[in-house]
């Protein structure tokens, strides 16, 4: 695992600066505290930070071919390296290392960009060929390696993170305001696109390709699958497969020269990665977990089952709310980004806690989105399912007079009644996005101040499109969309929070061969009634404990409302109805001052909104004002 930067001129007849070069590589030293390299070559520029994970003594970089027509920055790790390498030196290609990123610059000379197609595991690299004068950025199928790219009239910028290109100096850090709504909405930016004007994110499965002669070729490789394995295979049979593909990717991800270990969180996806990773290594494996003394934010006793039952060596961290908010404005200066989920912060901590012994950790991250693990699914199928019939036998001014009853019932019969059919018309863009948002169309329409915002772009456009082009069910097509949009936040977040702790972080439910297995079964085997991951849960049968298959599912809980109702009330007061985020002109006081004594009071949970609101404004006094994170944290301190 790396940070991985760059810079090419656009005029040939230019030189990179090193200095330049060199300060956007060493703002990332958390990525890489084991080594740092610089190649510069007229108008091309690479530098790299390394956390050595494979070929520890070996695998320097930036790296070449064998004779320096092509250098390589990687980030990441390439599980089939070693089965690639007999091809490709039957081909004639000298190996100097053991490294898996002199895989990828060989396999690069056989077969250009499309070399991408034949790697296996997470990956984000840039390769400068001097030949051709062209740069080749690539991201992983998922998304599990985050890369980023900004271009200025003179130069191309790439890194691993925003921060590094910012540190360049080209580029003014700007509010792209245009993706507030989709902020809001979905708590992230499904496009390419980011936080800061001019910054553009390398979307998932994607290369992008520069020179001068050709100019900018950005081209897909991969896509999810659209269609069904409508085979006869029984329930059973899938299960079976499903056991022997993930055993199989669980040792592919073991490959390391360094200690390994486990991010448990008690749930199914995690304890039946232990259980399978247990008898593949020697040692007792080892476990980490977080969690918070409120008992509704505690599923410590569930990991503690799961670690005894594989022999694990087990260790845990309690985060305090002091802790909690102390550490966020840090961690969004790590994420880039206004950090959309509360866990972000508990997965901070046990990341510190973790490399505290080991170097990586795999976690269970994208079985919930691949095996319809969220309650979401099967509660939109009902939906739909009860609101075409609901719209086709009662009258529509029945249905308005109904829809404005809901709207009096007392809570919480109206908090459950306004997210069911009665309120949305059928159809993907209300029963699953706009219900499931953090602040809906209707509610966005009574905060954002300009209104230009609001109609510039459509805030469910990528999820709406991803939905669409799936032939599935409902849950099948929420799943794709999921899987391309909302997922891909998921692993920023798991990649952004681990890396601050300088730790690798694996995730071995998204092996890319696996992903394209799973997500071809049909949704009936995954969701059977009102249970969840059904064709996973059977797989895992025997395995992991009976409490652990048969438990509901809690996530990854975070007490904030709690918190914000309580101590830490001056947070808001602060940083949503404060002097300066009501001047920055985005939202209207009197709903700001509405939502908050709503959840002041208890009369309203939006635990959630002013989540997103004090991100947000933490977010802009870090990187528009140029604030300093120690003053910032002063203010976060409860009065």
């Amino acid at each position: 695992m790396c940070a991985i930067v760059g810079i090419v001129k656009l005029d040939p007849r230019e030189r990179v600066e090193e200095a330049r070069l060199k300060r956007m590589r060493d703002v990332l030293r958390h990525r890489g505290p084991d080594g740092a390299g610089l190649w510069i070559d007229g108008p091309a520029g690479l530098g790299h930070r390394r956390l050595a994970i494979v070929d520890v003594a070996g695998g320097h970089q930036p790296m070449a071919n064998e004779d320096q027509t092509a250098w390589i920055v990687f980030n990441g790790e390439i599980y089939n390296h070693a089965s690639l390498r007999p091809e490709l030196e039957a081909r004639g290609h000298r190996y100097r290392t053991r490294s898996d990123t002199e895989t990828i610059v060989h396999l690069y000379e056989e077969e250009g960009e499309r070399c991408a197609a034949r790697l296996q595991g997470m990956f984000a690299f840039a390769i400068w060929d001097r030949t051709r004068g062209r740069l080749l950025l690539t991201r992983d199928r998922l998304g599990i390696k985050p890369l980023y790219f900004a271009c200025t009239d003179r130069e191309l910028l790439f890194a691993s993170e925003i921060k590094a290109i910012l540190a360049a100096g080209s580029i003014r850090p700007e509010f792209n305001e245009a993706i507030l709504p989709e902020f809001l909405a979905t708590r992230f930016v499904a496009s390419e696109e980011t936080f800061f004007r001019g910054i553009r994110k390398l979307l998932p499965g994607h290369t992008l390709s520069w020179s001068l002669t050709d100019g900018f070729r950005p081209r897909r490789y991969w896509h999810l699958p659209v269609s069904q394995d409508d085979s006869a295979a029984t329930f059973q049979e899938r299960a079976s497969e499903v056991r022997a593909r993930l055993e199989a990717t669980v040792q592919s991800h073991l490959m390391s020269d360094v200690p390994l270990g486990l991010f448990l969180s008690g749930g199914l996806d995690s304890s039946g990665l232990a259980a399978l990773m247990a008898p593949m290594v020697k040692e007792p494996i080892r476990t980490f977990s977080v969690g918070f003394s409120e008992p509704e934010a505690n599923e410590l006793a569930y990991a503690r089952l799961v670690a005894s039952s594989v022999g694990a060596e087990h260790r845990e961290v309690i985060v305090s709310p002091e802790e909690f908010f102390q550490v966020l404005p840090r961690l969004i200066w790590h994420e880039d980004e206004p950090i959309a989920f509360d866990s972000s912060v508990p997965l901070y901590f046990v990341s510190r806690l973790a490399q505290e012994h080991v170097k990586v950790v795999l976690t269970g991250e994208g079985a919930d989105e691949l095996f319809l693990g969220y309650p979401r699914y099967w509660v939109t199928a009902w939906n739909d399912r009860l609101g075409r019939a609901y719209h086709r036998l009662v009258p529509g001014t029945l249905r308005d007079l109904i829809g404005r009853l809901v709207t009096r019932l007392p809570n919480p019969v109206q908090r459950y009644a306004e997210r069911t059919f009665l309120m949305f018309p059928p159809g993907p863009r209300g029963l699953f996005f706009d219900n499931f948002s953090v602040f809906s169309e209707p509610l966005q329409q009574a905060l954002i101040l300009d209104k230009g915002i609001l109609t510039a772009r459509d805030p469910y456009a990528v999820g709406l499109c991803c939905f669409e082009e799936h032939t599935g069910g409902i849950p099948d097509r929420m799943s794709h969309a999921d899987l391309q949009t909302y997922l891909v936040e998921l692993l920023m977040k798991q990649d952004q929070m681990s890396m601050a702790a300088s730790l690798e972080s694996r995730v071995p439910y998204l092996d890319h061969e696996f992903v394209e297995h799973v997500a071809a079964i049909p949704g009936q085997f995954k969701l059977r009634g009102w249970q969840t991951k059904a064709v996973l849960r059977e797989a895992l049968r025997g395995l992991v404990p009976q409490e652990i298959l048969t438990r509901r599912k809690m996530g990854f809980p975070v007490p904030v409302g709690r918190w914000f109702r309580g101590p830490y009330w001056s947070i808001v007061q602060e940083f949503v109805l404060g002097p300066r985020p009501l001047s920055r002109g985005l939202f209207r006081p009197d709903e700001l001052r509405r939502l908050t004594e709503e959840h002041r009071s208890g009369l309203r949970d939006h635990s959630n909104r002013l989540w997103l609101l004090v991100n947000l404004e933490l977010w802009q006094r870090i990187f528009l004002d140029g604030e300093d994170i120690a003053t910032i944290m002063l203010a976060m301190r409860t009065r």
